[in-house]
């Protein structure tokens, strides 16, 4: 089985985690810009964590036969500190950097104005750039979080088949299918989604524009649960190919639309249990949505 966990905080997992992901069948990923858990103070500390996402990050992944991609934004929980706002403006430098494959996550937390008008500018950018969107679903008032979202989604004229709605439910799903954009599901513990839900979610719904993925961040979380997710849909009569398309060439097609895809080594990478390092920097080709084997 292969997996392309297309949503995982890797800045807060440990090389254990990296070792045990890469024999679950982990080979590839995308990791979002997102709160660390405690305020940041000044843009400073946002470009040193911007410059380690696309630098430090990748290199510590491709030690463990796993491809590392990012997505770059003021996440929405600090768009509402003021000392932040200056992170908008240096978005530009980063979003045209390898291997950032989509602005993220943008959106909402807590359904502000000053939440709003980030998320606006930041999908105005993913059309400058011709990027991805990666958008983050509030925790408290789901459902009218994400008819938000959707309409401002709509408002700012991307294309729906460019744009990930993330951290779905049962409630969630039906309005982001019918407006075309991608589904996301984070697969936790506790919260959000679990394995068996997923595959409900699955039988209903089908398998195309779909992306399941770890999350996985500082909080109690699991790196290894989209792996379960695959193994709970073959339990549920799912075949092998629907496991691939799902775990693997959903999120190959999605984040495959930035011309950004790193996925070169993957061959090698599927049998090795390390790939040099510096072969990520070097010598790889622009993948634009093609599928890998």
């Amino acid at each position: 089985m292969r997996i392309f966990d297309p949503h995982i905080h890797m800045t807060s997992r440990t090389t254990d985690d990296y070792e045990r992901m890469h024999a679950a069948g982990v080979r590839a990923l995308v990791e979002p810009a997102f709160w660390l858990g405690q305020p940041r103070t000044n843009v400073g500390s946002f470009t040193d964590y911007f410059d380690a996402l696309v630098g430090w990050e990748r290199f510590r992944a491709a030690q463990f036969g796993i491809t590392h991609h990012c997505t770059i934004a003021l996440n929405p929980k600090e768009a509402n500190d003021p000392r932040c706002a200056g992170v908008l403006d240096v978005l530009p430098r980063y979003l045209a950097k390898d291997g950032v494959v989509a602005v993220g996550e943008i959106g909402f937390d807590s359904m502000t104005s000053a939440e709003e008008s980030a998320f606006r500018r930041q999908l105005a950018l993913a059309v400058e750039f011709a990027l991805p969107a990666m958008v983050h679903t509030p925790h408290r008032d789901k459902e009218g979080g994400t008819r938000r979202t959707l309409e401002l989604v709509e408002e700012s004229g991307i294309d729906p088949g460019m744009v990930v709605v993330d951290h779905l439910n049962e409630l969630t799903v039906a309005p982001v299918d019918a407006h075309g954009c991608w589904m996301g599901f984070s697969i936790y513990p506790d919260t959000k989604m679990d394995p068996d839900r997923m595959v409900r979610i699955l039988q209903d719904r089908g398998t195309d524009r779909v992306l399941v993925n770890s999350a996985a961040d500082w909080g109690r979380s699991d790196p290894l649960l989209t792996r379960a997710t695959g193994d709970a849909m073959l339990a549920a009569g799912f075949t092998d190919d629907d496991v691939d398309r799902v775990l693997w060439r959903n999120p190959v097609e999605f984040f495959g639309q930035s011309g950004r895809l790193l996925l070169d080594e993957l061959a090698g990478a599927s049998t090795a249990s390390t790939v040099d390092a510096s072969s990520t920097f070097e010598g790889n080709s622009v993948l634009r949505g093609q599928q890998v084997t």
